[in-house]
This record gives structure tokens, C-alpha cells and sequence, in this order.
């Protein structure tokens, strides 16, 4: 009976049980971005950094606003007798309350609320800078991934090739048709394209582990990517970048400068209102309770008024003008600098990505002919018209050729990912 009980138990759960998750994460590139944007702790902080700024805006607001405080007060003598004039004089028990509020203005105050929004403003941008180049770094890592599994495909072919010639080499040594040699060039041959799809596989395992780090992972996570390098690689979109206009303004590094420009244009300001005066001003409102008879010589209201100026500072105030003056100088000149560094980069991204392009089409012209020079030694060596040495040089350069392809195309990736940067259109 129990043993029926405990089987009905375990049916009873099996059937509620929840599915199993899936272990494998199928990622496209716009999905692996938004992951990695999502979890990257860099932008997090970069995001925290902007929350800082508006709270520290904040805090400058606040200083022109008026303040108010409360304050109370139990005072007990202990029956204390005070002699006056011959007269002793109980001083009672009191109690008291005050409210006061106050407000204080100047001209450094209301510079230093501007100085804080341009602080934020600068931490808005390098928040979205920093989503720039996590995008850019996943969408590199993607690619690569992509192009290591295609490497790694072509060396299994050539290796499926070079090994059928292999065992057809080894057989017509063994039937007397051929010399041994010939089989051992072959082998050789054989050897290597396992060593480089060895090698292939390591550096693809470092790719993948590129990948789960910007996308905060477990070192155990399994990746698999849904898209192809035949849709993402659109070299016809790439290089229409080349005709798009260069905004400046739309450079983040750009921005942030005009940012510190404007910055130093205010500290020099901020300078100037330090010979300024001060005004404050203050109300006070005060009540006193007294336990017993006694005198109350306090005022219930109470206003204040202060007005301070500077009037000798030993020329200290008059230096850090003009100390304030030469850096906005310098943040001009690194502005004026930096503009026409920025055509000058935009002009090499845009001549590295049609170099980049015409690479690619050579190379990949020289993939096909290298295969058909691979294929029909291929066949002459199995009819005997062509030898064994000629069959790995053949192999060689089909490999070779294959590998410069590969590279080839990341190479017009990154130079297609630098020139998005830098338009950030």
C-alpha cells in the first residue's frame, strides 16, 4: 500500500512538474546588443554616474532656495538664586522654541547651478558613449564568431579532400602503383589541416568567451548565434556611409569637448563672482516659556540682513581669473585641434573602408580560383597526371587564400563599425 502511495505521489508530481529550462542561449545580434547593453556593469555605472549629476544639481538649486529650521530648548536652574542689587532673584525653569528661516543669494551661487547641469549633461553623454562601444564590441565579437566557425567549416573541407587523396595515395603504395613518399607528402599535409582546425577552435572558444564576459555569463554558458554572416554583411550599406555628411555634433568625443569648453567659460565667471557681494537675509521667530516667575527678554521676531564684500584678497581672487582665462584658452585651442583631427580621421575610416571593400572582392575572387586550381589537381593526381607535391602547394594555397578571405571581411567590418562611431548618425 505504501509503496502504491508513493508511486501515485511521484506520477502526481511529474505531471505538475515545470519544464526544464533550456540551457542553450540562441542569441541574434540586436538581442546579444540588448543583453549586453542590459547587463554590462560599465554602463551601470555610467548610469549611476548621471544620477549623481542630477542630484548634485539639485543640491545647488537648493542653496538659492530659502531654508528653515526649527530648534527647541528646556533650560532648569535648579532653584538657583541670583543676587541683584541685594535682592535675590529665583531664576525659573523655561522652555523654548525658534523657528528661523534664511536665504542667501549670489552670483557664484546661480553660476554653480549652471556649472552642475553642464556636469550632467557630460555624464548623459558618456552614458550613451559607453553604449556606443559595448554595441560596437558585441557586434565585433558576433562577427568574429561567425567568420572563426566559417574558417573552421572551409578547414574540414580541405581537410576531407586532402585526406580522400590521402587514402587514395596510401592505397596505390600499397597496390605498388606509387612510392611511399608521395603517400607521406600527403599525411604531412593531412597533419596540418588538423592542427589549424585545432587552433581554429581555441581561438573561437576565446571569441566565445569574449562574448559571455560583455554579456555577463557564467564561463559554462552555451551560446548558439541565429544569425548568418550572408544577412548581417552588407557591403552595399557600408559603403554608402562614405557619401553621408560628417556632423560633428553628432560625435559623442566631439560633444564632450564642447561640454569642457563651455565648462572653463564658467569657471571664469564663477572667478569674476567671487569679487562680488553676498546678501543674506533671515527671520527668526521666538517663544520662551518660563516655570515660575522670571523675566523673558527674549524678542518673538527677529530679522536680519547681511550684506559681505570682498575687499583684499592679496591678488588671490585677480590669479585665479586669470588662471581660469588661460584654461578656457587651452579648451579652445584642444577644440579647434580636435575638429579638424575629426574630418581628418573621418576621411582615412572612409579611404580604410573602400580599401577594406576592394580587398575583400579580390580575395574572395581568389577563394573560387584557387578552389577550381585545388579541385582539378585533385582529379589529374587521382588519373596520375599531377604529383604530390603539386597537390599540397595546391592546399596550401587554397588554405591560405581562405584564411585571407576570412580576414578580409573583418577587416571591412571594423573599419564599417570605426565609421559608424564616429558619424553616430
Amino acid at each position: 500500500m505504501r509503496s502504491f502511495i508513493a508511486a501515485a505521489i511521484l506520477l502526481f508530481a511529474a505531471a505538475f512538474q515545470m519544464p526544464a529550462q533550456n540551457d542553450v542561449l540562441r542569441l541574434s545580434l540586436e538581442e546579444a546588443q540588448k543583453m549586453a547593453i542590459e547587463r554590462n556593469r560599465t554602463l551601470e555605472n555610467a548610469t549611476i554616474d548621471v544620477k549623481i549629476a542630477q542630484a548634485n544639481r539639485w543640491q545647488a538649486i537648493a542653496s538659492m532656495l530659502p531654508q528653515v529650521n526649527a530648534s527647541g530648548t528646556y533650560n532648569d536652574m535648579f532653584g538657583y538664586l541670583m543676587n541683584f542689587g541685594g535682592m535675590s532673584i529665583a531664576l525659573p525653569s523655561s522652555a523654548s522654541m525658534g523657528v528661523t528661516a534664511s536665504v542667501a543669494l549670489s552670483g557664484a551661487q546661480v553660476l554653480n547651478a549652471a556649472i552642475s547641469k553642464i556636469s550632467q549633461q557630460m555624464s548623459d553623454i558618456t552614458a550613451h558613449q559607453t553604449e556606443q562601444n559595448v554595441a560596437s564590441q558585441v557586434k565585433t565579437l558576433y562577427y568574429s564568431i561567425l567568420m572563426a566557425d566559417q574558417t573552421i567549416a572551409l578547414l574540414h573541407d580541405n581537410l576531407e579532400g586532402v585526406q580522400r587523396l590521402y587514402d587514395f595515395s596510401q592505397q596505390s603504395v600499397d597496390v605498388g602503383a606509387s612510392e611511399q613518399v608521395s603517400a607521406d607528402q600527403l599525411m604531412v599535409q593531412v597533419a596540418s589541416a588538423k592542427t589549424a582546425i585545432k587552433n581554429s577552435e581555441n581561438s573561437l572558444e576565446m571569441l566565445y568567451n569574449s562574448l559571455r564576459l560583455q554579456l555577463d555569463l557564467d564561463p559554462d554558458a552555451e551560446i548558439v548565434l541565429t544569425d548568418t554572416i550572408e544577412n548581417l554583411l552588407d557591403m552595399d550599406a557600408g559603403l554608402a556611409m562614405m557619401n553621408e555628411q560628417f556632423n560633428l555634433d553628432n560625435n559623442y568625443n566631439y560633444q564632450l569637448l564642447k561640454k569642457n569648453v563651455e565648462l572653463a567659460r564658467r569657471q571664469v565667471a564663477l572667478n569674476k563672482w567671487s569679487l562680488a557681494p553676498t546678501v543674506s537675509l533671515a527671520y527668526q521667530y521666538s517663544a520662551k516659556h518660563n516655570f515660575g516667575e522670571g523675566m523673558d527678554m527674549t524678542p518673538p521676531n527677529t530679522m536680519n540682513v547681511m550684506v559681505s564684500v570682498p575687499i583684499f584678497s592679496s591678488l588671490s581672487n585677480t590669479k585665479k581669473i586669470q588662471s581660469a582665462k588661460m584654461s578656457y584658452q587651452k579648451q579652445l585651442n584642444t577644440l579647434a585641434e580636435t575638429e579638424n583631427s575629426l574630418q581628418i580621421q573621418y576621411r582615412q575610416l572612409c579611404y580604410n573602408l573602400q580599401n577594406a571593400h576592394a580587398k575583400y572582392i579580390d580575395q574572395k575572387q581568389a577563394v573560387e580560383v584557387n578552389k577550381r586550381v585545388f579541385d582539378n589537381i585533385s582529379r589529374k593526381y587521382e588519373q596520375g597526371y599531377s604529383s604530390a607535391l603539386e597537390m599540397t602547394n595546391a592546399s596550401t594555397t587554397l588554405i591560405t587564400s581562405q584564411s585571407s578571405y576570412v580576414q578580409a571581411v573583418l577587416e571591412f567590418v571594423n573599419a564599417q563599425i570605426e565609421l559608424e562611431k564616429l558619424l553616430n548618425n
